[in-house]
């Protein structure tokens, strides 16, 4: 990855001697983490839509996940390079940019009825979503102290989970409504709003004045790191594969909620996407609770309950039926609220100038969305839900330990 120096924010936008203006920062992070949550949520709601109208089995299904989150394996070492060249602002720009070309290219797939394209397209959408990752979460645990990175990046999530939840809803209701037809026009006009949304966003950020970050100093007073060596930190280490199996999880129960919801309640896929909307509203309501209970209480703390209360409740869903089956598995959207935030700003605490290097290696191993859906579709078509969702809860495992053990306080 790229070694992009963590930078100090610039005081030129602000009278001399006075603290830097974050608002604007802070403002523009937040509409791009709405944009992200809604864009990767609405793949919740592609899952099931190419599912029945290709007539795929779940293997086949999962795809949409696989090669949209593959592109941050691909992607996320160009994307730093291109960020380190440009500067986070223009990288947030052409994140936004490319990602509304992405959407465009939803007409023609549509119009073809091509199942590869949609693939394609999706692709495409997922390395400016790559690009706005890479740039978005060193920039929010930059501006400001690092004892509260995980409440900041936690806060500025919260907002992103507003778009997750309205993603299944729009879903339903735009894309999963006209499903008995076969046709794939009803991804066609909403992926074209989407298109001119991002482009309209990418035009306002562009125009926006943000803090400059420059080289070679940082916001810390911890001492820098002796070693270029990024992977010489047990944090990270350990760090990288718990964003990777944090992210796996969260996708793999996200991906399959519908199909799992419908099969379970006897339903259809357009009721049963309309659960999925709790599932994402409980991280909603997580992250902005668990933003204001990480100024008092440790993040490893908090990362360790978290991640035992969701093997509690993905194990009792296993081992039930109904409505208790149904409301276990969305209930771990509470426990995911803060998992990412603080799995992130742990791997990187006390990296100093490497901070920026280490992002886009925890930017990679979000492919645990793209290999863990994938694996737990093949367990779902040989075996059963059951069977497949013991999969998360090995991720989950992981991050139980990674709580305990893996991770290990930095003294300043």
């Amino acid at each position: 990855m790229a070694n992009l120096p963590l930078q100090s924010v610039s005081l030129e936008e602000t009278d001399e001697g006075a603290r830097p203006n974050y608002t604007p920062a802070l403002a523009s992070l937040a509409v791009l983490y709405f944009m992200m949550g809604f864009i990767t949520c609405l793949n919740d709601t592609l899952v099931p839509f190419f599912k029945k109208g290709f007539s795929l089995n779940y293997t086949q299904s999962s795809l949409v996940q696989f090669y949209f989150f593959l592109t941050y394996g691909i992607m996320s070492i160009p994307a730093g390079k291109i960020v380190e060249r440009v500067g986070y602002k223009t990288g947030m720009v052409l994140g936004f940019a490319i990602a509304a070309l992405g959407a465009v290219l939803f007409y023609p797939a549509s119009a073809l009825h091509q199942y590869a394209l949609f693939l394609a397209a999706l692709f495409v959408i997922a390395i400016g979503i790559v690009l706005l990752q890479v740039a978005a979460n060193p920039y929010v645990t930059i501006l400001g102290p690092a004892q509260t990175a995980s409440a900041r990046l936690t806060l500025i999530q919260g907002v992103g989970s507003m778009g997750t939840t309205v993603a299944p809803l729009f879903g339903a209701a735009f894309i999963l409504a006209p499903l008995a037809d076969a046709s794939s026009d009803a991804v066609r006009y909403p992926y074209l709003g989407i298109a001119a949304l991002l482009a309209a966003i990418a035009l306002v950020v562009g125009r926006l004045r943000l803090p400059v970050l420059k080289a070679g100093s940082t916001t810390e007073l911890a001492p820098e790191p002796t070693t270029n060596r990024v992977f010489s930190f047990r944090n990270l280490r350990f760090g990288v594969w718990g964003i990777f199996c944090y992210v796996g999880a969260e996708v793999a129960i996200g991906t399959f909620l519908t199909n799992y919801i419908a099969d379970t309640l006897h339903t259809t896929e357009q009721e049963a996407n309309q659960f999925v909307a709790f599932y994402w509203a409980s991280m909603l309501v997580g992250r902005f609770l668990g933003a204001f209970l990480l100024k008092s209480i440790k993040a490893s703390t908090m990362l360790t309950a978290c991640a035992l209360l969701a093997m509690v409740l993905v194990t009792v869903s296993i081992l039930s039926t109904g409505y208790l089956a149904v409301w276990s598995m969305i209930a771990v959207g509470l426990c995911n609220s803060v998992m990412f935030a603080i799995l992130f700003s742990l791997s990187v605490q006390g990296l100093g100038r490497l901070t920026d290097q280490a992002s886009g290696w925890l930017a990679t191993a979000i492919t645990g969305g793209a290999v863990v859906p994938f694996c737990q579709g093949l367990l779902i078509d040989r075996f059963s839900w059951p069977v497949a969702f013991l999969l998360p809860l090995v991720c989950y495992a992981y991050i139980l330990f990674y709580g305990l053990n893996g991770y290990k306080s930095v003294k300043n």
